[in-house]
């Protein structure tokens, strides 16, 4: 058995592999640089507003991740009708996709807009902060749209290994973020400052740009995705919505659980100091910097453990199970060396920072680089493999009771009850993935994730 996944690891597999992990993992940076542009100018004009685009951030991460989570229905779907040669089968889960993600981001964005200082205030007290966060959040919630609708494309581009698609037009939205907020927050070319509010115009207004443009180049193309109406009614049929949403609900239940433990964990540090809340907020957007390379290779992991499962080519996706988590602990280990190793430089481009605020971030960032590691393995088991043959109810299971049962109560303890340093509680951020450790390698033995979902 080690024979033969050392054998995947020097073979096509590991070609293959990185051919689809890069494009996702740039577009995971690209994505991931919108917030940290953000960060970036609005730290020239004070700590203030960099705990407030934090919150902010963090409330929109977690709508975000959970339109991620409705789009891993038609991932799994996708990945085995492709694998199979079902292009018909390929476009309905798009469209699927596309009318289930546009619900979600409808419900979130509706929330943000009508009630962003309640939002807001749920992980700080400050009135400054609050009006800052409410500002930017509402804003912002039509960019859900823009998520939606692009991440429902990407998934069906990176099922056909044509993810470099997606990530083309990633690069001009965030090309276009990085313009308008250098011209809507410190009001260049004749437009008023704008402060925080025009970073939020900026991120808008670039994400439904992106989006509009990459639906463009579909149609134009008359791409297999570039549906029409007729398919989207088609789509809607009871049994495929009925099988979607068997796939979907378990892991948008899961993403949503696990990104508002994230978001509790923000308000945990939030509630000690907005000093940490400020910390925290430079180190999250480098945080999913980081992690870029290790999401990259997990999504392409599940394309191609997908497209060998919907094959019926069992033991070979049980063999590159092991083998793709070999390899994202080692490029999680060559990460963290360069963390480490560009930790000053990087921290430097946040000039704003008073002295006791950088010197927690810079504590902050050296914990990030071992976390990286330890992240490397239940990442890569539970977006990579587990997800891929649909095993979504046990992925939810493990996040409730490793974040939720024991991750977010010793957070809370030591921060609340022991009031501890802030290093040591950001540090027990870790706990919930030494648990992960445990039940991802029990379950990828067992082989009980193992399904072909399209026979």
């Amino acid at each position: 058995m080690r024979h033969l996944v050392i054998q995947q690891l020097r073979g096509d597999f590991l070609r293959r592999l990185l051919l689809i992990a890069l494009p996702i993992a740039l577009q995971t940076m690209l994505f991931s640089s919108r917030s940290l542009v953000d960060i970036l100018m609005l730290g020239q004009l004070g700590e203030l507003e960099v705990a407030a685009i934090g919150i902010a951030g963090k409330a929109l991460f977690v709508a975000t991740i959970m339109l991620f989570g409705v789009t891993t229905g038609g991932a799994l779907l996708t990945a085995q009708y492709w694998g199979a040669g079902n292009h018909s089968g390929v476009q309905k889960s798009t469209a699927l996709t596309v009318v289930m993600t546009t619900i979600t981001a409808s419900i979130s964005g509706g929330l943000f807009l009508f009630a962003p200082e309640f939002v807001v205030g749920l992980a700080t007290d400050s009135p400054e902060v609050i009006h800052l966060g409410a500002e930017y959040l509402a804003i912002t919630s039509g960019s859900l749209f823009a998520v939606a609708w692009g991440s429902s494309m990407a998934v069906g581009l990176r099922a056909m290994h044509q993810p470099g698609v997606s990530t083309f037009f990633s690069a001009i939205g965030i090309g276009l973020n990085m313009l308008l907020n250098w011209v809507l927050i410190f009001g260049h070319w004749g437009f008023p400052a704008m402060g925080i509010a025009g970073a939020a115009w900026a991120t808008l207004i670039s994400g439904l740009v992106e989006v509009g443009l990459l639906f463009t180049y579909l149609y134009g193309k008359k791409h297999l995705l570039a549906f029409d109406l007729s398919l989207l009614k088609e789509a809607c049929q009871w049994p495929l919505v009925k099988r979607f949403l068997t796939l979907s609900l378990p892991t948008t239940f899961n993403h949503l659980a696990w990104s508002m433990g994230i978001f509790v964990y923000h308000a945990i540090i939030g509630q000690v100091s907005v000093q940490g809340l400020a910390a925290l907020s430079v180190i999250t957007p480098i945080e999913s910097f980081a992690l870029a390379m290790l999401i990259g290779v997990s999504n392409a992991a599940a394309v191609m453990i997908g497209n060998q499962l919907g094959a019926n080519k069992m033991d070979e996706a049980y063999q590159q199970a092991w083998a793709v988590s070999i390899f994202n602990v080692a490029c999680g280990v060559v990460i963290a060396v360069v963390m480490l190793l560009t930790k000053n430089t990087v921290l430097d481009l946040f000039s704003a920072l008073s002295p006791d605020t950088r010197a927690l971030t810079e504590n902050f960032f050296s914990i990030l680089a071992v976390m990286v590691i330890i992240r490397s393995i239940p990442m890569t088991m539970i977006v990579g493999v587990l997800r891929a043959g649909g095993d979504i109810r046990f992925c939810f299971y493990q996040d409730i009771a490793a974040q939720w049962l024991i991750g977010i109560p010793v957070t809370a303890m030591m921060a609340l009850v022991f009031k501890l340093p802030l290093e040591w509680i950001y540090a027990a951020l870790v706990i919930e993935e030494l648990v992960k450790w445990v039940g991802c390698i029990f379950r990828v033995r067992s082989k009980a994730w193992m399904n072909n979902l399209v026979a």
